[in-house]
Order: C-alpha cells, then sequence, then structure tokens
C-alpha cells in the first residue's frame, strides 16, 4: 500500500478521536478524508479529467446521501441532481450512526465504479471504510445500531449505483471517432517523444532516461511537463488518459447532472480559421507566440502550478476537491456544511466537462501549436505538451470557473491558501478569492502555449453560467 494512502488511514483513525465524547455525531474532516483519499486514486489510476468528475461526483452523492439519511438538515438530492431516485429510508424508531451509513454507501459505490481499478487503489479505499467503520465501534456505537445503519448505507450505495447505469456513460465505451479533416481542424500532433514509455506500478514510477522514447526537447518544458503513460489492460469503465490518442470525444452525450442539456449555457462559436496577418485568429495566435518567447518567471510558475496533469496529479478537478476539502477545516465547517459543498463543487465540475467537451468536438478547432508552426514559427513549442482534445473552449477555464462559482457562493468572496501541489514540489499560494485563482488558472493555458485567449475567455464564461445554475438549483432543492 503507498505510503499516502497508509498516512490518510493513520490521519483517519486519529481524526475520528475527537468525537468521543458526542458518538452519534459525524466528524467533518470525514468529508475531506475521502476527498483526499479520492484524489490520490485519480492519480494513481490516471484518469482523464471528464473521467474523473464523473466518479468524484457519484462519490460525493453517495456521501452525502449517507449522511443525509438521518439528518433534517441535508435536502434529498432528487431536488437538484438530474434523475436521481428515490433512496432507502430508516425504519421509524430505530437508532442508526449516519457516519456508518455514509461510510457504507461510498463503498459500495467506489468499489463499483472503482472495479476495475488497481490493487493498490481498492486497498486504500477498503482500509479507509474499514478504518471508518471500525473507529465508529470503539467510540460506543453499538452492534444493532452498527449493522443496520451498513444495511442502510449499502443499500443507498446501489440505488446510487443503478443510477450511475443510466447516465449514458456506457454508451460512450469503445465508440470510433473520426475527426473532421481540413483548414483549421484539430489534430493531435504532438510529438510522439513529448510521451514517456515506462516501467510504473501503483506504488512507484521508474522512467529509464536512457531510453529513446523517454527523449525530450531541451528548452520547451520540464521535469513537470512530463506527462507519463502506464501499462494498464484494457478497460471499458475506468480508461487511462491516452496522451498519444484523443479524450473521450463523445463525452459530451452523458447525462448532465444538473443542467437541463449539455447545452443549456451557450457560447459563442470560435474564431474563423484564418492566415492573414490582419486577421482576428492571427492576432489571437500572436499573443499565444508572443506570450511563450517573452514569459516570465512568475507565468512559468503559474502554468506548471495549474497544469494538473493526468498521472502526476489528481487532474484539474481533484485540484479544486483539495482546495474545497481545506476549507473544511480552516473555515470549521460541520459534515452536513462540508458534503454539500463537496458534491455541488464535484457536480458543477462534471457539467462543466460534459457542456465544453460538447463545444470542443462540435467545433473541432485547432490547437496554437499547428498553427503557429504552419503559419508563424515551425520551430515554435508550447512550455506544456498539447492534451489531446480540441482547443475551444478551454476545460480548464471552464471547470475552474464553475468550481470558483460554488465555492463562492457556499463560503464568499474570501481569500485562501492553496497547498494541494505541496507533494509534487509546489509552493503553497495564497488567493484573494477563488474567482481570482480561477482566472489563474485559466490563463495558466495561454502560459503553456496549450489555449488562444479566445478559448480561455469563452470557457471561463461558460463556467460560470453552469456555476450559477448549479447554485440556483440546490438552493431551490434545499427550499422544496
Amino acid at each position: 500500500m503507498p505510503m499516502y494512502h497508509r498516512a490518510r488511514v493513520v490521519v483517519a483513525l486519529a481524526l475520528l478521536g475527537c468525537v468521543a465524547c458526542h458518538p452519534a455525531t459525524t466528524d467533518p474532516k470525514l468529508v475531506s478524508e475521502w476527498m483526499h483519499t479520492l484524489y490520490g486514486s485519480v492519480r494513481v489510476e490516471r484518469l482523464s479529467p471528464p473521467v474523473a468528475s464523473r466518479l468524484l461526483t457519484y462519490a460525493t452523492a453517495a456521501l452525502y446521501s449517507g449522511l443525509a439519511a438521518t439528518s433534517d438538515k441535508l435536502p434529498p438530492l432528487s431536488g437538484a441532481l438530474n434523475g436521481f431516485p428515490a433512496l432507502p429510508a430508516p425504519e421509524k424508531g430505530q437508532q442508526y450512526d449516519a457516519t456508518l451509513i455514509a461510510v457504507a454507501a461510498e463503498r459500495v459505490v467506489l468499489d463499483s465504479l472503482l472495479r476495475e481499478a488497481l490493487p493498490t487503489t481498492k486497498s486504500a479505499i477498503a482500509r479507509l471504510a474499514d478504518s471508518l467503520d471500525a473507529a465508529r465501534v470503539t467510540l460506543g456505537v453499538r452492534e444493532a445500531t452498527s449493522s443496520r445503519s451498513r444495511s442502510l448505507g449499502a443499500a443507498i450505495g446501489l440505488t446510487i449505483v443503478s443510477w450511475s447505469r443510466t447516465d449514458g456513460f456506457a454508451g460512450t465505451r469503445g465508440r470510433k471517432y473520426v475527426a473532421p479533416v481540413g483548414p483549421g481542424m484539430w489534430i493531435n500532433d504532438a510529438p510522439g517523444n513529448t510521451f514517456a514509455a515506462q516501467n510504473l506500478s501503483g506504488a512507484s514510477e521508474f522512467v529509464a532516461l536512457d531510453n529513446p522514447a523517454n527523449i525530450m526537447r531541451p528548452g520547451s518544458t520540464s521535469d513537470r511537463g512530463l506527462i507519463l503513460n502506464r501499462p494498464k489492460r484494457a478497460v471499458s469503465t475506468l480508461p487511462a488518459v491516452n496522451m498519444s490518442g484523443m479524450s473521450e470525444p463523445y463525452w459530451g452525450e452523458i447525462r448532465p447532472f444538473v443542467l437541463k442539456n449539455r447545452d443549456e449555457c451557450p457560447v459563442p462559436p470560435p474564431l474563423a480559421y484564418a492566415t492573414d496577418s490582419a486577421s482576428v485568429a492571427y492576432r489571437d495566435a500572436r499573443v499565444v507566440l508572443e506570450t511563450k518567447r517573452n514569459l516570465t518567471a512568475e507565468q512559468r510558475a503559474i502554468a506548471f502550478y495549474w497544469a494538473d496533469n493526468a498521472g502526476e496529479s489528481g487532474t484539474p478537478v481533484g485540484h479544486w476537491i483539495s482546495i474545497a476539502s481545506q476549507m473544511v477545516s480552516e473555515r470549521r465547517m460541520s459534515a452536513e456544511d462540508a458534503v454539500q459543498m463537496m458534491v455541488q463543487t464535484a457536480a458543477a465540475m462534471a457539467d462543466a466537462f460534459i457542456a465544453s467537451w460538447h463545444y470542443k468536438y462540435q467545433y473541432n478547432l485547432y490547437r496554437p501549436r499547428p498553427y503557429i508552426r504552419s503559419v508563424m514559427d515551425s520551430t515554435w513549442e508550447p512550455l506544456i505538451p498539447t492534451p489531446p482534445f480540441p482547443e475551444y473552449p478551454s476545460g480548464h477555464s471552464t471547470q475552474s470557473a464553475a468550481a470558483a462559482a460554488v465555492l463562492t457562493a457556499r463560503l464568499g468572496n474570501i481569500a485562501f491558501d492553496d497547498s494541494t501541489g505541496l507533494s509534487i514540489g509546489n509552493e503553497v499560494r495564497r488567493f484573494p478569492s477563488f474567482n481570482a485563482a480561477a482566472d489563474e488558472a485559466g490563463m495558466s493555458r495561454v502560459y503553456g502555449g496549450l489555449h488562444f485567449p479566445t478559448g480561455n475567455v469563452g470557457g471561463a464564461a461558460l463556467g460560470r453560467c453552469i456555476g450559477a445554475k448549479v447554485v440556483t438549483r440546490f438552493a431551490a432543492a434545499k427550499k422544496a
């Protein structure tokens, strides 16, 4: 078991000791501990951001529903999430433990969604669940109550699993996609030597530096820009990111979690393709070219800070869930407030990926690298390797703006510290607000040479619209 996951289990056992005098209450760190473990699972499994967003939304819905089963502070998710089913309810007159219900529900959902995961991932989930369960019993929850709570939680989890199988995900697996060809159309032209061949497991990574496949262009990237692939058997439900192929061309067909439909929040069409130096498209690309040529140390640091490459991190989805997790203790939130924040943030990001991926593959817009190399500078390379999907609108900008809108609505326009990147060598960064962090995340992709300014602006507007609709619909469900 990786040291990261062992440490999380030890922390989980320790944190529940604080509720010894009130064994019926749920410690809010229960929520953040699950989020930390999920971040690690997304990283180890090398999930693409869209796949990670789906996983995290079902996981947070399970945790929420477990705690809501015995709470009058948490309204049913059926009023906010599309197609959410009626859940099994506690028997009247019987005692239940909310923590045990939530743990059981979470475990059932994750056992289903992560059924094709690496053994290390499955072990991490099982150990955390077992530790949290055992801690509650140690703190005085009676056996009859424990058994009853586990049974209810498992039933809730199974109902959520059934709901997850109706979202259209299965229909997007294994379908061939032929990208349109022509001027201005997207192609995945990242050079093969950008992507490193390697030998690794879920616990360790080894990159053979003398392998010719690992050669990288000096000065065009850094160790933070190295995107790693790993040997993994073909799976249909938990695919690792394929950086040399294309990422989830049919993701826009998945049922949104909150949006009424995938294009409820419209975006303007991208700039028309043109190579004339007087065209808007040329000027947009020129900004990217000049930005890379004159990149400051701070801009370079920002580009790497928000890169959140699959395999290296928990992806951009995990980054914002990590930020939300840090707020649980910093703002001294209750378990109910914490889990509401998590499910809304996760749902907003999931819908952000559904919407932005729909538009990406609708427009199939070219990336800066092929345009700049063919029109301006044949030797130009982005700072960070280009990801395998079309440019417009920026996914980073969309999901960051959506997450920031939810966090701002729940916590206010507050300054905060983000320590997400400590484990991969980044310093703690302080931001004056969640929206400021989202703006920086979006600009990081321009600094990295991955997006045009219009892609960033379009994505940010789309994300703000999605975030606002998530906030409004959860608020309406709470009043109903």
